[in-house]
């Protein structure tokens, strides 16, 4: 008797808890679903936009709630800057998280409205930034593999045309689809591009760009379209696209064997970590690639250093002795 007894009451201990834990549910709940219908109905928000502030909100009522906090006006500033560290450690990017928080004080700003809550507690909250990826280059080798083809097809030459003056000159796909025939000065080794803001720079083109895109001009000729003002064709004497030069590169680092996923940026990236590498001037790269500011461009110098860095770990004799006893 006294074991039943033990097992009902123990029975009701866990049906109270969860109706405790129902009840706490609701009170995060009922705010979500008013200022979800919100967003709905008088925001007009898009159906994806309410489905990942829902999402959002539930992630923070749930880290709320192993808080022990028993609502949204209890919520404090202390506690969203604790559940945001907390989200961050576990994984969750700072994107991801500044919606979170974005959420957060729209809902925050709904319940004000409502005379529900007294203040926003999100309000002055940043996230944490993601680490800046680094760009993704070719090396000197991979380069010279890529753009290693003598053939006389003219849309291969043509490709090989555009791919050696990315790399030679530091062009962005943009700058290199908008060449017009009299932006080249292909006797003294220029191109002149304009850039983001419309602003124009001369650039130098290296002797492999030059004879490449000269090679490129002789069949550019006998195509349909040859009056047009574009350096580059299509094979229909147009223009050609942004996204057919995305597929040409990606072919021929195919056809190569490259063992990457080739994209035209790629070649503008490269350009920029070898030359930073050679000279060490950032700002001519700066210069050259058209950075207004020259943080943008100090993004290479990471690279440079993972490269000597690689170098050091390769050469030096000690570099990878960790843990090896040095000889007595």
């Amino acid at each position: 008797m006294d074991k039943a007894r033990e097992d009902n009451a123990g029975s009701v201990m866990m049906e109270e808890d969860a109706q405790a834990a129902e009840q706490e549910d609701s009170v995060f709940q009922s705010a979500i679903d008013q200022y979800l219908e919100d967003l709905r109905v008088a925001r007009r928000s898009s159906p994806h936009t309410v489905s990942n502030y829902a999402r959002d909100l539930h992630a923070i009522a749930r880290s709320a709630q192993t808080r022990e906090v028993d609502g949204w006006r209890n919520l404090t500033a202390d506690h969203v800057r604790s559940i945001i560290a907390e989200q961050h450690r576990d994984g969750i990017s700072g994107r991801s998280l500044a919606r979170r928080l974005s959420a957060l004080r729209g809902l925050y700003n709904f319940l004000m409205g409502q005379g529900l809550c007294e203040v926003n507690p999100a309000q002055d909250i940043l996230a944490p930034k993601d680490k800046k990826a680094l760009p993704a280059t070719l090396d000197p080798d991979e380069v010279s593999r890529l753009l290693a083809q003598n053939l006389n097809d003219p849309m291969i030459c043509r490709d090989l045309a555009m791919f050696e003056l990315m790399y030679s000159s530091g062009l962005r796909l943009a700058e290199l689809v908008s060449i017009d025939l009299a932006d080249l000065d292909l006797s003294v080794g220029q191109v002149r591009v304009t850039g983001k803001g419309g602003k124009v720079r001369d650039l130098p083109v290296g002797e492999h760009a030059v004879n490449a895109v000269n090679k490129w001009l002789g069949y550019r000729r006998s195509l349909p379209g040859a009056d047009d003002r574009a350096v580059f064709l299509s094979s229909r004497g147009q223009r050609i696209a942004p996204r057919t030069v995305q597929m040409r590169l990606k072919k021929l680092a195919e056809s190569q064997g490259l063992e990457r996923d080739c994209y035209p940026h790629m070649l503008r990236h490269s350009f920029a970590s070898h030359l930073l590498e050679s000279s060490g001037d950032l700002r001519a790269v700066q210069e050259l690639l058209g950075h207004a500011d020259i943080s943008s461009t100090q993004i290479y110098t990471h690279l440079d250093f993972q490269h000597l860095a690689q170098v050091y770990d390769e050469a030096h004799p000690r570099a990878k002795r960790k843990g090896v006893p040095e000889d007595s």
